[in-house]
């Protein structure tokens, strides 16, 4: 990913749970909050220094998770998938109206769409 906050709020976001407290509080100021190392420093009561290396700590981190586990890549593939079975139900649905006009392609056709809306959101 080459836009670095998104990126890190992306990993946080799938993998923020397993930082500690202090890290996740970190790094959520940081990247969240948009807050400087010396506001978080003294929000949270450490050195800035302290807060750098925590908000270093848990980039390390959360890039380790994701070149381990790779949910990130698989969330981005899944949902091109669920776009091209969009798209092909619909192009089936148009063809159904056009030519078959058969209800029940139609009712699966309709349950495929709605399967596929429900899965996209998640």
């Amino acid at each position: 990913m080459k836009n670095k906050p998104f990126e890190m709020c992306m990993l946080f976001d799938f993998y923020g749970e397993i930082l500690t407290d202090k890290q996740k509080d970190a790094f959520d100021l940081y990247y969240n909050e948009d807050l400087s190392l010396s506001e978080i420093s003294e929000h949270l009561s450490i050195t800035r220094q302290a807060v750098r290396d925590a908000v270093l700590r848990s980039e390390n981190i959360l890039r380790d998770m994701e070149n381990k586990l790779g949910l990130i890549a698989k969330y981005g593939n899944i949902s091109e998938e669920m776009q091209k079975i969009n798209l092909n139900a619909k192009q089936l649905s148009m063809i159904n109206a056009e030519k078959y006009r058969n209800d029940k392609m139609q009712y699966l056709i309709l349950g495929i769409l709605d399967t596929s809306k429900k899965l996209s959101t998640f």
